[in-house]
């Protein structure tokens, strides 16, 4: 035969028993969310934006690396009349495997309307 009464003493047990399977779940370890291609695309572009006050303007290229994500981003860093002479800068964003932006460098200036002298990568 089981106790059936709900005693003070019973109610406390019950609720002390929940309570702690509720903090075991919590502190369990999430894993950590690998952020899709366009999401890292997005951030990426924001946190260099914020970072050096200029817009990107696209990404020419993106990779997975085995520390993250690395590209390169295009950005207008000097607007000139026509807009063929304005000067343009190739970044390179190195980001964590989350998305955020662990480190930049420019790699390249050039006038927008000048074709790439170096050849193709």
């Amino acid at each position: 035969m089981t106790n059936t009464k709900k005693t003070p003493e019973s109610q406390d047990s019950h609720r002390n028993a929940r309570e702690s399977q509720d903090s075991r779940e919590s502190h369990t370890p999430q894993k950590s969310h690998r952020p899709k291609p366009m999401e890292v695309l997005r951030e990426a572009r924001a946190q260099l934006a914020e970072l050096t006050g200029m817009t990107p303007e696209s990404v020419s290229s993106f990779e997975q690396t085995e520390e993250g994500w690395a590209l390169e981003v295009e950005v207008l860093e000097l607007e000139r009349v026509p807009d063929t002479m304005s000067l343009m800068a190739s970044y390179q964003v190195d980001l964590d495997a989350e998305g955020q932006l662990t480190g930049y460098r420019r790699v390249r200036r050039y006038e927008r309307g000048r074709t790439d002298a170096r050849g193709s990568r």
